[in-house]
């Protein structure tokens, strides 16, 4: 009887409703969402004032009230930086400074991170220590003694000069090490017993498994050294060492005369930003994939 109870109970039950429920609106929500659209707003509407300011004259940009869209769209700001101030050579400047600086970067600061990952030596604690202190000085603190440094070795004024001080961080020791922690023991003993030294095991078992903290140091790297302005205007002499930045500020000043001609600057500005935005559109599956896996295995 309890048998026939029990099916009877299930037989007139009615069946569960599938249908997705609405979730119920919450005011904290929308809170959230208002503040992040201010926030992206805040951050997007710049940059799209300067690219549309690229292709506005000088009378437009300054008159009011002000107008978003260009009314008569000009490439003159453009047409300026390439046939006026000649932009093909700062721009071979900065492209070898920041392909040094990324490649040394890369190969140093996974080296060292190896390293202090999976060797061990005496006085390795201490070193960690040492590099991770000196995330916390202000780059300005150490101008000068780089400049003295550069100029005791004659290198004012020159690319090594140029390319030297940013060879390695301490920002990219740090990324490289604390992924290479999670590299499984097992798997580097298994290529040592296969007769692989050191230097084969870095280069052909490491580094291919690290390809999201490169790109993520390789992005964080160009950008620093591309838009790098103080070191390279103070080392460089005269205008054929001059980067990109350093050729805007001191170009778009020169043209402006008595007043800076601001669609000047926001045409070298795009021009300086596009190689940056190609970088991170062509790296972004890596540099997230970085972002969300380093240290947190």
């Amino acid at each position: 009887m309890a048998a026939l109870d029990t099916a009877a109970r299930v037989a007139v039950t009615p069946p569960a409703d599938d249908r997705p429920r609405h979730k119920p609106f919450r005011w904290g929500n929308l809170v959230v969402m208002v503040i992040l659209s201010i926030g992206l707003a805040a951050t997007v509407l710049p940059f799209v004032w300067m690219v549309l300011g690229a292709f506005k004259t000088k009378a437009e940009i300054m008159s009011r009230p002000v107008t978003w869209w260009p009314k008569s769209p000009t490439l003159d700001n453009f047409a300026a930086w390439f046939f006026q101030f000649d932009i093909l050579r700062p721009f071979l400047n900065s492209v070898l400074l920041a392909a040094a600086t990324v490649a040394t970067t890369l190969l140093f600061s996974s080296m060292v991170g190896w390293a202090l990952a999976k060797m061990r030596f005496p006085g390795k604690n201490v070193i960690i220590v040492v590099v991770l202190s000196t995330m916390f000085v202000p780059g300005i603190v150490t101008l000068i003694p780089q400049f003295v440094l550069v100029a005791n070795l004659g290198m004012v004024n020159t690319y090594w000069g140029l390319i030297l001080p940013g060879m390695v961080g301490a920002f990219g020791v740090f990324l490289m090490r604390q992924f290479m922690l999670e590299i499984p023991d097992s798997l580097l003993d298994a290529a040592r017993i296969d007769g692989a030294g050191e230097f084969r095991t870095f280069f052909q078992i490491v580094l291919p498994l690290c390809k999201a903290p490169l790109a993520t140091l390789a992005i964080f790297t160009f950008m620093g050294s591309w838009n790098s302005f103080l070191w390279p205007l103070i080392i460089s002499q005269d205008d054929s060492m001059y980067t990109l930045p350093v050729s805007l500020a001191l170009f778009s000043a020169e043209a402006g005369g008595h007043g800076a001609d601001y669609g000047l600057q926001m045409a070298g500005s795009f021009l300086i930003v596009i190689p940056v935005l190609v970088l991170f559109i062509a790296m972004q599956k890596h540099f997230i994939q970085g972002i969300a896996m380093t240290g947190i295995k």
